[in-house]
């Protein structure tokens, strides 16, 4: 592990640009979490989320380690945890919020 000197830290960490950089890889970590680490960020146990959600803690389980989902099942775990289901599209490059799914 290389060492940096104390000065070297202070100076670097008032640097907007890497301070922009940072904020930025930091942002884009907390949108790709999966939804276990999502309900363990928010500090719930599966079975808090199944009764939040009006599911069995077996059914919370099997949600997690899913890879694909139905879309009302995924809307219950997050409104659960307190959060709102936003489905976008990319196309072309741009950002589409989807309405209506």
């Amino acid at each position: 592990m290389k060492l940096h000197k104390w000065n070297d830290i202070r100076r670097s960490a008032k640097d907007p640009v890497r301070d922009a950089n940072v904020k930025l890889r930091a942002s884009a970590e907390v949108f790709s979490i999966n939804i276990a680490a999502l309900r363990e960020a928010v500090g719930l146990t599966q079975a808090e989320l199944a009764e939040a959600a009006q599911m069995t803690q077996g059914e919370v389980s099997t949600l997690e380690n899913r890879e694909d989902f139905k879309l009302s099942s995924l809307r219950r775990y997050v409104g659960a945890v307190g959060g709102k289901l936003e489905i976008t599209a990319i196309v072309r490059g741009k950002r589409v919020l989807l309405h209506g799914v």
